[in-house]
């Protein structure tokens, strides 16, 4: 695939960032959601905190998240940035850092920098994404020499507490891969199954999506749908059950799969939404939040550590959920010791 098609393959790509997930906001419109408030619960639960990088929280919603999660005894929060500037906002807004450990950074960038070196080191388990740019961030992240790649293709994933919907809902990915080829989207399904098994939510129902329901070699995203469902069979994607494609209707819909006569364990209950590239997913992620008043959370996977984007139009309850997710997956991917 084109390099310019991935927007993680170079440096270049990071400013293609289309699509900033620090700039979603969460519903203001839903009320808390029970199963949010539950992984919030389970992560206060964990035996000990989760140390986690705040990379530049600089800006009062980038910090009281953090503090937040602190006071509830979620993480260990590790603020890296400039000290002055940190402890003038901490003043100004009434939060308490005497939780906080710090590592002092003169910019943006040399934050990142120093993240992802606490990383390295083993001195943090997570980065969460405070009041720098999106492209700078994820720069450091991605970077070939010192950044925190795997062997896995890196992507997000929205988690949305949908009303009306019976459980949390994956939508993946509307942020980062733009139009992903087959081995983007096998690593991108396998990162959001890996996810909703670390956090404790058992092996989900997953389904590709597309327009239609039937493959046609017209449509690419039908084929690459029922390659997926293959590679599942031959083990090539574990932990979850594929189905695929499946209109939008069909995957969440009941009634809409008996009409269709589609017989599947995901057809009208699927847990993960696989959108075929970036735009779909953005839509789909976005109708959502805005429309159907659904809590989001989102977290990048892929990278060695969790990685948290939140935004200062997260409601608390949003960057609360956030944080707990990303210390109840580092918990899980360090092999659940305290």
């Amino acid at each position: 695939m084109n390099d310019m098609n991935n927007i993680l393959s170079s440096k270049a790509q990071i400013s293609q960032y289309t699509h900033d997930t620090a700039e979603m906001p969460g519903s203001s419109v839903s009320t808390s959601h029970q199963a949010f408030e539950q992984l919030v619960s389970r992560a206060v639960q964990l035996p000990g905190q989760v140390p986690v990088g705040i990379v530049w929280p600089c800006e009062q919603h980038a910090l009281e998240g953090a503090m937040d999660a602190a006071q509830r005894n979620i993480i260990e929060p590790v603020l890296i940035g400039d000290k002055g500037t940190i402890t003038s906002v901490a003043q100004a807004s009434g939060i308490a850092l005497d939780k906080a450990v710090f590592i002092d950074a003169a910019t943006p960038a040399e934050a990142a920098q120093k993240a992802t070196a606490l990383v390295r080191e083993g001195r943090v388990k997570a980065l969460m994404k405070g009041s720098l740019h999106t492209d700078i961030f994820m720069h450091a992240i991605v970077e070939a020499d010192s950044g925190l790649r795997t062997n896995r293709r890196i992507s997000h994933v929205f988690v949305l507490a949908v009303p009306g919907y019976e459980d949390l809902v994956f939508v993946t990915d509307a942020a980062i891969n733009i139009f992903p080829d087959l081995d983007v989207k096998r690593d991108i399904v396998q990162n959001a199954i890996d996810l909703h098994n670390g956090l404790g939510l058992g092996a989900p129902r997953v389904a590709i999506l597309s327009a239609v329901e039937t493959v046609n070699s017209k449509i690419p995203g039908t084929v690459d749908a029922a390659c997926l469902c293959k590679m599942a069979e031959r083990g090539q994607i574990q932990g979850g059950v594929l189905d695929g494609p499946l209109a939008m209707d069909n995957a969440v819909s009941v009634e809409a799969a008996k009409i269709k006569n589609i017989v599947s364990p995901v057809a009208g209950r699927a847990q993960i939404l696989v959108a075929p590239d970036l735009e779909a997913g953005n839509m789909l992620a976005k109708n959502m939040i805005f429309m159907s008043g659904a809590d989001s959370a989102g977290i990048v996977l892929g990278a060695s550590v969790p990685v948290l984007l939140t935004s200062r139009a997260n409601s608390v309850q949003a960057r609360l959920a956030s944080i707990a997710i990303g210390a109840l997956y580092a918990h899980h991917l360090a092999g659940g010791q305290g």
